[in-house]
């Protein structure tokens, strides 16, 4: 099996990896964010991806997230694990928890960014549920396991489901809006995750976000408006433990998912295969080819 890890801020390589290889991935949508680490972890083949680039040289509005999926579904992946930094809209999501987002609410102006599909092929990717339920309940046992391990149980918790709210940044919250936001019911908020979960969704991989709590956005009366020294505080506080729930879930995940992510697209695609342009239709066989046939 093969297993694709996403690092979020301040998190830029995955320690444990064995047999290192760097892989540098072309894609028809243009370069993934950086060179893919492959190496082996827990029993099996991971690929490493740091979301903003080593060096974080990328704004979350400048990720190619169509090229950095494209590329896992190029290497094989099945599963995603994604990291990411996030606020906190709710009082007991606090700082340096972990949430495991099952729903998402989209603030961007990048739909065109988010699919595969356009320009002569039409495909309308189901996204009621938009994380893979098997992957979260897996997520969630590892996430405990580390947390135990690193003798942090009732320090941190794990918050398992909740809404993700995807603002573009990368300025954070108004007051307005952070307050707006939590009137509305959602849970966390964040640049990032979305794009990835619907392109994931499109090219039939397995994804869950492990959303690490840096901060209360800027709704919280006694506590400081989220700046960039209190994120990489908590975010440095974070990395050990994000890297040992990676490698935890990695050792636990079963051979076989027990979901539905791999056939989600099966009756998806509306356009006829012979109306589809041969370019465009060969350029996403990776994600059509099982549906529609090659070229």
């Amino acid at each position: 099996m093969k297993i694709g890890v996403i690092g979020g801020s301040g998190l830029y390589e995955m320690d444990g990896l064995r047999n290192i290889q760097p892989r540098a991935i072309a894609t028809p949508f243009g370069p993934p964010s950086d060179e893919y680490m492959g190496g082996e972890l827990g029993g099996h083949e991971v690929f490493f991806l740091p979301r903003h680039g080593r060096g974080h040289r990328l704004l979350p509005s400048e990720i190619n997230h169509r090229a950095n999926i494209f590329g896992f579904k190029t290497l094989g992946v099945e599963r995603i694990i994604s990291i990411s930094a996030v606020g906190s809209l709710r009082e007991e999501l606090r700082p340096r928890d972990i949430v495991l987002p099952d729903q998402y609410f989209d603030r961007t102006k990048k739909s065109a960014e988010h699919t595969f599909f356009g320009q002569g092929i039409v495909a309308h990717a189901p996204f009621g549920e938009p994380a893979c339920p098997d992957l979260r309940r897996q997520a969630a046992a590892a996430c405990r396991q580390a947390i135990l391990r690193q003798k942090q149980d009732g320090e941190i918790r794990v918050h398992t489901g909740g809404t993700y709210v995807n603002m573009e940044g990368p300025a954070f919250s108004t007051k307005a809006e952070s307050l707006f936001y939590r009137k509305m019911g959602f849970d966390v908020i964040g640049m990032t995750s979305l794009g990835e979960a619907k392109l994931c969704r499109e090219a039939g991989i397995c994804y869950q976000l492990l959303a690490m709590v840096t901060d209360f956005d800027c709704w919280h009366e006694s506590e400081q408006p989220v700046t960039v020294e209190i994120i990489l505080a908590n975010l440095t506080a974070n990395s050990s433990l994000a890297k040992e729930v990676v490698r935890e879930l990695v050792g636990q995940l079963s051979a076989r998912p027990q979901c539905g992510c791999a056939g989600a697209m099966s009756n998806a695609v509306f356009t006829a295969p012979a109306a589809m342009p041969a370019e465009r239709r060969k350029m996403l066989a990776p994600l059509l080819g099982k549906y529609v046939g090659d070229a």
